[in-house]
């Protein structure tokens, strides 16, 4: 589809589940009788989807002037510069923002019920396309009483999902790096899967969700994604064509070694004349065939993937050169700020993985041009289940920034165990790096961007419980300031339909005690006070306490008879903690003042060291663990309660892989326990057997 094309109707994709975007959802929207006003592919999309949910629950819409089936309004959806000039209606909702004269921007919009009609208005085609998701997500509530203007404006410009997605299937990765959902919906086998059914639902899923960029594959870009960019580019196009009636700008990992690889340049120093012009040219042919292209993802001289320091560059040299291509014609370079040594001595103690992002790019603040966003993992490590939030995202006020999370679980159970990330997610969108009165996170950053957890599995995420984080990830990325608990509701109402629920009060009650906590008993039962990479290498699925502790990715624990933890202290350790700003480097230096949850990030401690629970940190680590199994039996438990009350297909899955998440718990249990009982030599104070 080229911009401009019309919109059809869409039709179901019928071997995928409908997730957060059930018939049931648009009751409310498809049984009023509406009217929309405004031109463009999106008002398109709007306009269809209406006509669809229509079809399905009685209701009718019209196009511009006129009543729908003869009937008076009783919703409309307006671009503020197509309100006819006798409609005061929508006028006198504009009319009550907050700041007359303000603009809603590309994507903002207002929600208003003056009287007997529901008005969502908007400046630009996206706002009113976001406007009906939230009036699908409103529901009856979107009819009632007459209520004042409520303005929506996203928080984050960029809420953007990184796709992992191979075109060729890796030998040891396969389709889908780092996938726990199945293969891949953009790529079969070394083509284009061309599922158009599934990229629509798709992109309606996201759009729902307030997700607006889609990078289509693999970061770590082998010799078939590399030609993406040039040859298979069309291939490219097919997808963007797709997602485009939703709002959603493809992105394209490339490799920075492109010149050479692709043009057969004896170089791709950054530097260089004829480098600079061939990304400029590659870049304007990439335009031509999509005009709406979002732009480039690079991860460079990070895990083996080629970078300017070949050339002895620096990585403003390298992400500047993308970006000036890129600049002509509106893209953006996101530039990962993964990068670390992975080849280091691990008996060297003075070598720390959690330094690197902020010694390669922290020296680098102000160099960056204004078309480069520098993607920065939230934590230091790697999406351990526990770490603090990066220093790098306090230390570059002169560059913009992206906060990446993984949607994906890679080191939260694999999309194989319930673990809601909201929670997780929400602490560090507000944590505030100078204290109470400075910025948070979601302030300081430009973008929010994320690991895709989808795959061509029936429900799209492996577990139907994992969906939540999916659409969680989105409705922060527009509004930080939601509650967890809040988001996690709007998934359960429109997911589930409470009216056509037998039981509805207790499908919500059940889900939110088997969610709400889940993160926290995931960690419990997996890592302790802030260790990470007790992980089985290469797959990272089930416990291995010293699957890493001698190897060149980093050493996680030093667990030794005396004590466990990593010293990163300026006093006596590895200095990382200089790196924030007080008052979280003087938190962190202290351990009287560090939180019980990051001690053993920060410090090496005795195993008879008393937290601020009260708790030795050895009998911590014993208690943690069985209450975290006792958490996942009763998850299981909770779940039957909902026989009946979800569908068969639904309950089956969630059954299954509680089993596998229970069997699992009790096997990190064990082996954590074991491994620390023999280390310290302590024995559990309750008497339970620690194998």
């Amino acid at each position: 589809m080229s911009p401009g094309t019309l919109v059809t109707p869409p039709e179901p994709c019928s071997d995928a589940h409908p997730a957060w975007l059930p018939l049931e959802a648009w009751r409310a929207v498809g049984a009023r009788h509406t009217v929309v006003y405004g031109q463009g592919l999106l008002v398109d999309t709007v306009f269809a989807e209406i006509e669809r949910a229509c079809a399905g629950h009685g209701g009718a819409v019209a196009r511009g002037i006129g009543e729908p089936a003869g009937h008076p309004a009783q919703l409309m959806f307006a671009l503020v510069k197509s309100l006819p000039p006798g409609d005061d209606l929508g006028r006198m909702a504009y009319a009550e923002l907050a700041a007359p004269g303000e603009s809603l921007g590309s994507e903002g919009f207002v929600v208003a019920r003056p009287g007997e009609v529901t008005v969502v208005l908007a400046d630009a085609p996206a706002g009113l396309l976001y406007g009906l998701f939230e009036v699908v997500r409103l529901g009856e509530a979107a009819f009632g009483p007459a209520y004042p203007v409520r303005v929506h404006r996203p928080a984050l410009g960029r809420r953007m999902l990184d796709h992992w997605d191979n075109v060729d299937v890796h030998p040891v990765m396969g389709q889908v790096e780092r996938g726990y959902a199945g293969g891949s919906i953009f790529w079969r086998d070394g083509r284009p899967r061309r599922d158009r059914a599934r990229l629509r639902a798709y992109a309606r899923l996201l759009a729902a969700c307030g997700v607006n960029a889609v990078s289509v594959n693999n970061v770590n870009v082998h010799a078939t994604e590399a030609r993406l960019l040039t040859e298979r580019l069309d291939e490219v196009a097919e997808i963007a064509d797709e997602l485009r009636a939703y709002a959603i700008r493809v992105h394209l990992s490339v490799t920075f070694a492109a010149p050479v690889i692709l043009a057969g340049l004896p170089t791709a120093d950054p530097l260089d004349d004829r480098v600079r012009a061939w990304w400029a040219e590659t870049t304007r042919r990439v335009y031509d065939r999509i005009p709406d292209f979002g732009g480039y993802l690079v991860k460079a001289d990070s895990e083996g993937q080629p970078g300017p320091f070949s050339y002895g560059r620096d990585h403003a040299d390298g992400a500047n050169l993308l970006a000036e291509a890129l600049a002509p014609h509106g893209g953006v370079v996101h530039w990962r700020a993964f990068v670390y040594n992975h080849r280091q001595d691990w008996r060297d103690r003075s070598t720390d993985r959690a330094r690197a992002a902020f010694d390669h790019f922290a020296p680098l603040d102000g160099r960056f041009l204004d078309t480069v966003i520098v993607q920065v993992k939230h934590g230091p490590i790697d999406f351990q289940a526990r770490e603090p939030v990066s220093p790098v995202i306090a230390a570059m006020p002169g560059t913009r920034l992206a906060v990446e999370f993984q949607v994906t679980q890679e080191y939260t159970g694999q999309q194989r165990h319930v673990c809601y990330l909201a929670p997780w997610w929400s602490e560090v969108l507000q944590f505030r790096p100078w204290g109470d009165d400075g910025r948070s996170v979601a302030e300081v950053a430009a973008d929010l961007v994320a690991v895709s957890n989808v795959g061509d599995d029936r429900f799209w995420t492996g577990h139907p419980l994992a969906q939540a984080n999916l659409y969680a990830f989105g409705r922060l990325a527009w509004d930080p300031g939601l509650s967890p608990e809040t988001v996690l509701d709007e998934w359960i109402d429109l997911t589930f339909d409470p009216a056509s629920s037998a039981g509805p009060a207790l499908l919500r009650s059940t889900l939110h005690e088997i969610m709400d906590d889940s993160w926290r008993s995931y960690e419990r039962y997996t890592a302790p006070l802030g260790v990470g990479f007790m992980v089985r290498p290469g797959h990272h699925y089930g416990p291995d306490v010293d699957g890493y502790e001698y190897t060149p990715w980093g050493t996680y624990h030093f667990a030794d008879r005396d004590g466990v933890g990593v010293d990163r202290t300026r006093a006596t350790g590895t200095g990382f903690t200089g790196q924030y700003p007080s008052p979280w480097a003087e938190v962190y230096e202290s351990l009287d003042n560090c939180p019980d949850e990051l001690l053993l990030f920060f410090h090496h401690v005795p195993y008879g060291h008393v937290l601020h629970s009260g708790s030795t940190v050895i009998q911590h680590i014993y208690d943690t663990h069985f209450a975290g199994v006792r958490e996942v039996e009763a998850m299981a438990r909770r779940w039957q309660r909902l026989a009946g009350l979800v569908g068969d297909d639904v309950y089956a899955r969630v059954d299954e892989l509680l089993g596998e998440q229970l069997r699992c718990a009790r096997e990190w249990r064990d082996q954590v326990n074991a491994y620390f009982h023999r280390k310290s030599g302590v024995p559990d104070a309750h008497g339970r057997p620690l194998h």
